[in-house]
């Protein structure tokens, strides 16, 4: 019986160690810029800033979120541009967000030379993002993201 919860630690222990292996792959200049642009995402969203949040995508980003229908069970996909998500964030939908409850805690989950893949747990959801080194710089390309159970 010991055998196999052993084993099952040890190979828990080497997918962490994995995981954390390919975040440091990646140097800590292009790990740094990854992380701004996950919190000129987040930060521009809760401070009104379209600047910031503009600076942090890429043009052509689609935002999407599966969401299933409780009365039939159908699944549609909701999307967002980056266009939708600039304007508002400057008619300030995230400063209605009291300070206290700004989260914003950023996790590079993986980076592979000009990918990386980030969470971002925010107050209501959870953003997982993609993210390219675009041109020499770092922007957000695809967000799937989905709201924590409180705010549904």
């Amino acid at each position: 019986m010991r055998k196999p919860i052993f084993l099952l630690v040890v190979i828990l222990a080497l997918c962490a160690h994995r995981a954390e292996a390919q975040t440091t792959n990646a140097s800590a200049a292009d790990q740094a810029a990854i992380k701004q642009t996950a919190l000129d995402y987040i930060e521009g969203w809760y401070e009104g800033n379209a600047e910031r949040m503009e600076r942090a995508l890429h043009p052509e980003l689609a935002k999407r979120i599966a969401r299933t229908n409780p009365q039939n069970g159908q699944s549609r996909l909701d999307q967002m541009s980056a266009l939708s998500l600039v304007q508002g964030t400057k008619r300030g939908g995230g400063k209605n967000t009291p300070e206290q409850r700004r989260q914003k805690d950023v996790t590079i989950l993986d980076v592979y030379q000009n990918a990386a893949s980030v969470k971002v747990v925010a107050s209501d959801w959870i953003d997982y993002l993609h993210v390219a080194k675009f041109n020499g710089r770092w922007v957000i390309v695809n967000v799937l993201w989905e709201l924590k159970p409180s705010a549904q």
